[in-house]
């Protein structure tokens, strides 16, 4: 009899790992997503956010569905609200590709989709304060793309000189963060179709 997989949506909170637990000890006291529930044997989550991003994890019990969904190039859009007034020339420059580093390799990104956000999101206050318009203008904005290294939309963000001071991931293929609140966990009935 085929296994029946589950599947999960959660809104990671700013500062939790994107794993449920940890061997290291220079990890455990840390937070995991283990704090959120009892999720079944063998849920893991699929791709990551790192530790100080937050925003849509979708959490499966189906290693071939993770795996699928991390290689083949499904969009995933995020929320950052960078330092600065954004100019034009950066969105541009973000949106055609821009070189980043990764060990010290470099490494130029694919073309995606970049914009500025006409008014601030609709997001939960952040556990953690960010600093405000007195220190100087900031800028939401969305960016969307099709791969995923580590900390990417943070180091394209710097690259162009806006660095990232908050980011929200708030899609993956057609499923969408939709007004979950920080921490809070969603069963979804079939995620292969919703992706």
């Amino acid at each position: 009899m085929k296994t029946k997989h589950q599947h999960f949506k959660i809104y990671k909170p700013y500062g939790m790992l994107s794993q449920f637990d940890s061997n290291a000890k220079h990890e455990q006291k840390k937070r995991f997503l283990s704090e959120l529930g009892a999720f079944p044997d063998g849920t893991m989550p699929i791709g990551r956010l790192d530790k100080k991003s937050e925003g849509l994890l979708l959490l499966t019990t189906d290693g071939k569905l993770s795996n699928h969904i991390n290689q083949s190039g499904i969009e995933k859009e995020y929320y950052a609200l960078v330092d600065g007034a954004i100019s034009a020339k950066a969105i541009q420059d973000l949106q055609t590709g821009v070189k980043i580093g990764f060990d010290g390799i470099k490494y130029d990104t694919k073309p995606c989709k970049a914009r500025i956000l006409e008014s601030t999101p609709n997001l939960p206050q952040r556990s953690q304060k960010i600093r405000d318009e007195r220190h100087g203008p900031t800028t939401w904005v969305s960016i969307t793309l099709k791969e995923g290294k580590f900390k990417q939309v943070r180091k394209m963000t710097s690259a162009v000189g806006y660095p990232t001071l908050r980011l929200v991931r708030i899609r993956i293929g057609k499923v969408f963060l939709d007004g979950l609140d920080v921490g809070e966990v969603c069963k979804l009935p079939d995620l292969p179709s919703i992706i």
